[in-house]
Order: C-alpha cells, then structure tokens, then sequence
C-alpha cells in the first residue's frame, strides 16, 4: 500500500510540474505567426510570452510590460525600418539609454540597469518565436533575457526590415529602477 502511495505521490508531482511550466507553443499564441499574419500588438503579446517561458524555465521572475520602456522600443524599431541601419544607436548618434530616458521611464529614479536587445527578420524568421530563439542562441541576447536584474520590459515591433524587405523587425528594452 505504501508504494503504492508514494507512487501516486511522485505521479501527482511530475503531472503538475509539467503544468507548471507551459510550452512556449502551447501558451503563446501568435508565437508562430509571422510579421504578415499578426497585428503588432499581438506580435509584441507572443514576444513577451516566448521571452517569460524562457525566464520561467529557470525560475526567473516574469518581465513585466512598461509602457515607457515600449514606447523607446517601439519608436527604434520604426527608424530602424525606416532609415535603414540596424544598430543599438540611432542614426543622430543617441544610444539606447538616451532613448530610455527621453521616455521618462528614468525620470525619478535613484537608480537604473538597462538593457536592449534588437533584431529583425523576414518569412519565417519574423515570427517572436523565431526571433526569440535567435536571441537565446545568442550570449549577449540571451543574458539580457535572462537576468535578474531586470524586471521590466519595453517590446517595439515595426513591419519592415532595416534591409527593405518584408518581414519585422523587434526592439526589446529591459529595465529595472530604484
């Protein structure tokens, strides 16, 4: 009988582990949708659900959304695609920390960490999980993602690529403040 019930036991606990942890396909929806199939929003919803299973995989806190730190992200994305480069400064020369306090986001505080992350994609490759991915198989990205010291995040999704093609291209802003 007490194997019995040990065995139930481990049964119930591996059933809600497994449950505890959804996969990033079965949870995000749109993670699979490309820059054409999905609206912006819904692409940004599927980039912070791919981004928070990862975290969640290591028992990280979940990144909250920050509407200031998007409102940075976003606004790189689009000059980006726009004016064609791709890089964490913009094309006058101001870096990613100027772009996070000119939108209030550091206003007030005592203390900050920030972080971005950039990349973009066409077909397949502009899907959040795709772009996720590339930013898991990436170190640099894949810290950013994965830190604790951030608690916020901004997500910008612009249609277009710094290239001209057709595709998405996706600013992610990471931030803590005191």
């Amino acid at each position: 009988m007490r194997s019995s019930t040990s065995a139930a036991v481990v049964l119930t606990l591996v059933a809600a582990l497994s449950f505890s942890v959804p996969s990033a396909s079965a949870a995000c929806g749109s993670a699979d949708a490309t820059a054409s199939q999905a609206s912006k929003r819904a692409l940004v919803r599927a980039t912070l659900c791919v981004l928070n299973t990862e975290r969640a995989r290591r028992d990280l806190p979940r990144l909250r959304l920050n509407s200031k730190l998007s409102s940075a992200a976003r606004g790189h994305s689009r000059a980006m695609v726009s004016s064609e480069f791709f890089s964490h400064d913009s094309a006058d020369g101001s870096s990613f920390v100027d772009r996070i306090r000119a939108s209030g986001y550091l206003s007030g505080a005592s203390g900050w960490y920030v972080g971005e992350n950039i990349a973009y994609g066409s077909g397949d490759r502009s899907s959040a999980r795709s772009i996720g991915r590339a930013w898991m198989n990436s170190q640099p990205h894949r810290a950013n993602v994965l830190s604790r010291s951030f608690h916020e995040i901004g997500i910008g999704v612009a249609f277009g690529t710094p290239v001209r093609q057709g595709g998405g291209t996706y600013t992610t802003d990471f931030g803590r403040r005191s």
